[in-house]
Order: C-alpha cells, then structure tokens, then sequence
C-alpha cells in the first residue's frame, strides 16, 4: 500500500476533548420573526445532520486580529481573539443568513417548516490534549465524530471552536439538511469568513422559494418513480446480522495525475467523460468486484454476480434551472436544497467484466437525463403530488433480495476551503463529514486546499469494501495524513 497511517505517527482516537463554555451567538441586528416554508426539493430530506471542518495552523505569533469589524482595535492572535472574531463575525453574517439562526418545527399538516426567530447558534468552545499533526484524519470515525464537530441538539445550525496543543484551531459546523445543501452551506462559510475580515459579503443569500414552485399544469416523467419513493412504502430497516459489516468513515488523498490518467482510461472512442464520470466509474467497479470477491465458494461468487449494485450522483440544479428566464438572475444565489440524486443500477458481473469506459458511460447515460432543466422542474411538480407524504431518493434506503452493494457519490469540486480565512490564515486541511445513516454507502471527493489538482477524498463505506479498495488500488487511494498536507502546502 501507499502512505500508512504509521508513518505519520497519528494518534489512534484516544485523545481527549473538553468543552469550556457554550453560548447561543443570534443575528447582532433585529431580524423580523417569520416563517419560512421549506421547498419541494427541502421536503425531499429526511432529518440528517451535515458536519464540515477545518483544521487551522498555529498562526504566526505576528498575526494580528481585528476584535470588531467597526473598530480598527487589534489584538494578538491567540485563542480567545480568534473564538472573539468567530462570535462576532456569525453574529453579523447570521442578519443575512437568518435561516440558520432559526429552528425547524411541524406545521400542521405535519411537514417541516423554518421559524425564523433569531434563536441562535450553538457555539462550543472546546480544549483538544492533542496537536494537529497528531490528528488520525484517515479515521474521522475516530478522530472528528463526536469530538470536533459537534452534535446539534437545538436549532439549525451548531459550531465548535477547538483548541489544539499546539495553538492550531479546529473550526467545525453541524447543520441540518433539510435547510442546506452543501452549496448552500459553503455560501455562509465564505461569508462568515468575509465578515470575520471586515470585507463585504461577495454573495447574499437569497430565500426566495418562489424560485421553487410547481407549475400548474404540473408536468412529471415517469422515470421519477423510480428515483424517488414515498418513505411509506420503504420496507423498515432490517436489524443488521451478529458480526455483519458496517459503515465506516475514511479520508483519501488522490494525486492529480492518477486523476487524469484515469480520466484518459475512461474515455473511447472519442467521448471524453468528466473527472468525476471516470472517478465514479472506477468506484463502481471496485466496489463491485469486491461484492463477488468477498465469497470464497463458486456458487456464491455466481450469485452475488447476479444482483444489481446501484451507483448514484448528487446533481446541483443550481445552473440547470437558471436557464429558466424568471430563475435565471438569481438561482446562483439561491438558499436551501436544489439536488436530485439519479443512480444507474448494473448487475456486478456487467461491472465487473467490462472496461471502465464502459462503465463510465453508463455512468454518463443515468446522469444525461437528470442534468436538464426539465428534470428539476418535473421533480418539483412530483413532490407536489404527494404532499404532505413525506419521499425520499430511492437509493438512500436499500430492498430487495436482489440488491446489491449501494453508494452515492456527491461532487465536493466547489468546496471554498482556501476561501475559508478568518484572518489567521487559510486552512491546513478542511473536509465534509457526512455518516449519513442510510443503508447506501456515501463518498465526496474534493479539492486539496493546496490548489495543487491533487483530491481530497472522503468515503462512507462498509468497512469490508474500504480494505478491499486500499488493497486492490493502494496506489490510487492513499491514506490522508499531516505529513501529506504539510508537503502539498509547502
């Protein structure tokens, strides 16, 4: 294999994490209470929890801070003029991102639905008895859950400042789903960090669900029903068997040049597939090849070659929908959930036996028919048909006896880590930590904070299937270490 995590001398997990002080930070200027509906594709999301984190340097002992962004007053950068500068800067960006300051509560027909009242946000400080070269990130299952991001318990939004040994900070966010998506939620990173450094906001959120309504007539593709169910027809989750696998969570780094010489393998006969295309492509296979490799008899080998393992892609309808004249303006903007999730479903032998040009175009066809315009708008129109039934994507959940391993891979290419610098710095390392609770394994890869084309990977997957890929692709998926980002931001 690769870079071990041995070898950069990371701690297992077995580190301690004290919270300080908690404090509910609301908007600094009146906001209006009001509600909120959620949109057809918000009411898509079932109830999850998002975390993202960013793991910061300790700042050189020259950096100064700015303590308010209507003072010129500064202050040494050390850890409370850093939490200072965090605080006020979401107190001021929370005006504008007002969303994230509410709480979600039923309406009465039982549906989601924001009250924008100004509760507030969780902020936790937190000390960490360990350095951030220390940090196992290979492991966030080990490392992050639970300890550096936090767990929300109010609101919609949750942050914890951590104090590492070594004067490094861990910044990290928990928020709820149903009222972001991650292009939503990178919106108000950017602009938290915009704020923090006392420059305007690049970008204003807009609420404006109108953007998001059904037309009338509606218009619906039969092909929805089989990308998207009614949770009353899911077959409840079966209780997982003595000694079964389960979901983990693991971080990769992928170098640029893997990425494109796989992208060239991908490609035939004159059709050049996508970065991403090539990527998923792979992934497929590997995870298919471990479903039939996995038994150690003939007759199994056959049956598991049989069943149909489901690949699917998170697809933002951001840009489709703002060839829409009446959108167009302001869909880039837009604040909630514009996603669909189309999957394509092959049998493991096809997955297996055939190159991976072939499958990366399968891979192309399934997401050819959900990257329109008319896609989005015909989702929106099936969700209306259904209300108040609550749906979700099909592959979130798994069924049948003939299913065969599930993931989901969700694009993380426009993730603003290097945007992220609150005025100490730009990130060492920052990541989505998404162990979603679904029975479909989750995967995001996204850019390494250097800039340097290299990915940084982030994998929920059975256990078994992550040993697996380590093995039989070592030199394309290679354990994330400090070591690794030490040299790359070098």
């Amino acid at each position: 294999m690769g870079a071990t995590v041995g070898d950069d001398h990371q701690a297992d997990g077995m580190f301690s994490v004290t919270v300080t002080e908690m404090e509910v930070v609301a908007a600094v200027l009146p906001v209006q209470e009001h509600w909120l509906p959620l949109s057809n594709l918000d009411l898509l999301l079932p109830p999850l929890d998002v975390g993202v984190f960013f793991c910061y340097k300790r700042p050189p002992s020259s950096t100064t801070l700015t303590v308010t962004s209507s003072s010129p007053a500064t202050n040494s950068c050390n850890f409370r003029s850093m939490v200072g500068v965090l605080k006020k800067a979401m107190a001021q960006v929370l005006g504008s991102y007002y969303a994230f300051a509410g709480e979600v509560v039923a309406n009465s027909v039982g549906e989601p639905e924001m009250l924008c009242n100004n509760r507030g946000v969780d902020f936790f400080e937190a000390v960490a008895d360990i350095e951030l070269k220390e940090l196992n990130l290979y492991n966030p299952d080990d490392s992050i859950e639970g300890k550096l991001v936090p767990r929300k318990k109010n609101g919609v939004l949750a942050v914890q400042a951590t104090k590492l040994k070594c004067g490094g900070l861990v910044v990290a966010c928990t928020f709820d789903h149903r009222i972001a998506d991650a292009y939503s939620a990178n919106m108000f990173l950017v602009s938290w960090a915009e704020t923090a450094q006392s420059k305007p906001i690049s970008l204003l959120p807009s609420f404006r669900r109108s953007l998001l309504n059904p037309r009338r007539p509606s218009c619906v593709d039969a092909s929805l029903d089989s990308m998207y169910v009614p949770i009353s027809t899911l077959s409840p989750p079966k209780e997982p068997a003595p000694g079964a696998d389960h979901l983990v969570s693991r971080i990769y780094h992928v170098k640029a040049d893997d990425i494109n010489q796989l992208q060239s393998l991908a490609g035939s006969k004159g059709n050049r597939r996508t970065k991403l295309e090539s990527f998923s492509g792979f992934l497929w296979q590997l995870v298919a090849k471990y479903c039939a490799l996995k038994h150690d008899d003939v007759k199994n080998i056959n049956k598991a070659c049989t069943k149909i393992s489901k690949m699917g892609i998170v697809v933002d309808g951001r840009t489709r929908l703002s060839s829409v004249p009446e959108k167009g303006d302001v869909m880039g903007a837009y604040f909630g959930n514009v996603l669909s999730i189309p999957y394509g479903g092959k049998t493991v032998r096809e997955l297996i036996e055939n190159p991976l040009s072939w499958v990366a175009n399968e891979v192309h066809d399934f997401l050819e028919n959900a990257v329109t315009t008319e896609h989005f708008l015909g989702l929106i129109d099936w969700v209306e048909a259904r209300r108040p039934e609550p749906a979700v994507a099909k592959i979130y959940s798994g069924g049948g006896d003939n299913d065969g391993p599930a993931f989901v891979v969700s694009s993380g290419k426009g993730f603003p880590v290097s945007k992220v610098d609150f005025g100490w710095g730009v990130p060492l390392f920052g990541s989505y930590h998404f162990p979603w609770g679904g029975d479909a394994g989750y995967v995001m890869p996204m850019p390494n904070p250097a800039g340097n084309g290299d990915w940084v990977v982030y994998m929920h997957l059975l256990r078994g299937q992550l040993e697996f890929i380590e093995t039989e692709a070592s030199s394309f998926f290679r354990p994330l270490t400090c070591n690794y980002l030490l040299h790359a931001s070098n």
